[in-house]
């Protein structure tokens, strides 16, 4: 087997889960095998929702759990699953929760992990319904061609905690810097997991892209990631840039409502709200580059969408990053670029944008979206292009440039 380095187990709430959950059934995870699903399947496991409880609930081969849990093993062995990640990328921490498995839960695990590109991801059987079932000689034989045995080890064996009936979550601190497009979990000897959430940042082949098609920058599927936020009291800026189109007023930012707002409101002569007080949220590009056009898509937020926003840019090298992360982003005013002033907004509704910086081809490496008073926002995308590919493409007018900050194109 692959060595099984040691990795650091977390007591609290890791800052990792407000990272994407790369497995989840939402962005395309999925389940290629299980030894045994006889009480409830291995999809269950990368559910997006969180477990629920049916105290009176029976199916016919026993108690209704949602989650993947086994038959009481009687042979000799151990239980697992193969998990396909739906967005490829570094991993940086798991949750395995066992919430309402309290007296069948899996009382050991590991967890393994893979890199796997074309024809070594054997295609496995369709699995179907899987509920009162075991692995079938074929899918044993088709899994055995994925060698998981020797995959790496991320989370030894390590005993899980039952913590509380309705909360039982076990986080693993995660080291690696590799990219992993498949997850192996292993329960000893057998029983129930409610969730596995795989916790990370995507990761994109940026040199297979398609210089002529703009792509989403700061899309956390491809590596995007909200570094900095004033407030965050209803969602995490990160769901802004999640994977798909919005799915509720529960998959955005929204803030707290501002204290600060004045009694009485009034509008300047453009119809924005005159007002102080504002949020704001700054992202990581996943690559550095040029944006072309914005979207802010303020979907389902009904009676609480911003009266206005602004964007904008700046190119920062990973420590000026880390020094304004320690300095709450009070960076100076000079260093932002405007890529869109301030402008006003509409309740549920997508709006488009063409950028600022459309004609100067200004490379930027984060940008900070700003939101007056408060509110919520489903959805931002900075579609544009990486800077390998801006420093490539043909000059199609004589004026256009490109701006790199001094000691920062060595990172590009």
């Amino acid at each position: 087997m692959a060595d099984a380095p040691r990795e650091g187990k977390l007591a609290r709430c890791p800052n990792f889960i407000q990272l994407i959950d790369m497995a989840s059934e939402s962005v395309g995870g999925k389940i290629l095998f299980a030894t045994d699903d006889f009480f409830a399947p291995a999809e269950n496991l990368i559910k997006s929702d969180s477990p629920r409880f049916k105290e009176h609930e029976y199916t016919e081969f026993g108690k209704w759990m949602d989650g993947w849990e086994t038959r009481r093993k009687r042979m000799p062995g151990h239980d697992w699953c193969i998990i396909k990640l739906g967005i490829q990328g570094v991993i940086r921490g798991f949750d395995v929760d066992i919430s309402h498995f309290t007296g069948d839960y899996a009382p050991r695990v590991s967890i393994q992990a893979a890199h796997l590109e074309g024809d070594e991801a054997a295609q496995m059987p369709e699995r179907g319904e899987r509920a009162g079932t075991a692995a079938t000689p074929e899918e044993l034989a088709a899994v055995a061609e994925l060698k998981s045995n020797d995959w790496d080890y991320l989370v030894p064996m390590t005993e899980l905690e039952p913590g509380k009936p309705a909360s039982g979550h076990n986080y693993f601190l995660v080291n690696s810097h590799q990219r992993w497009t498949h997850i192996r979990l292993n329960i000893f000897p057998d029983g129930g997991i409610a969730r596995l959430r795989v916790y990370g940042v995507g990761q994109k082949d940026w040199t297979a892209t398609d210089p002529k098609e703009p792509l989403d920058l700061v899309a956390i599927a491809f590596g995007g990631a909200c570094v900095g936020f004033s407030n965050a009291h209803f969602g995490h800026p990160n769901k802004m840039i999640g994977v798909g189109p919005p799915k509720s007023v529960a998959d955005g930012w929204e803030t707290a409502r501002r204290l600060d707002r004045p009694p009485i409101l009034e509008n300047d002569e453009n119809g924005v709200l005159l007002l102080s007080g504002c949020e704001w949220a700054v992202f990581r590009l996943a690559h550095p580059g040029v944006i072309t056009q914005i979207e802010i898509d303020t979907k389902y937020f009904k009676g609480n969408a911003p009266d206005s926003c602004k964007l904008d840019g700046c190119v920062l090298t990973t420590q000026e990053e880390e020094d304004m992360i320690r300095q709450q982003w009070e960076l100076p005013g000079h260093k932002w670029k405007p890529l869109l002033p301030v402008t006003k907004l509409s309740a549920s509704e997508s709006h488009m944008f063409d950028s600022l910086t459309l004609e100067l081809q200004d490379v930027i490496t984060h940008a900070r979206l700003t939101i007056s008073p408060d509110g919520g926002v489903s959805r931002l995308r900075l579609r544009g292009f990486p800077s390998s590919i801006c420093l490539l493409r043909p000059r199609e007018k004589p004026t256009m440039r490109f701006s790199v900050k001094a000691g920062f194109r060595s990172n590009l």
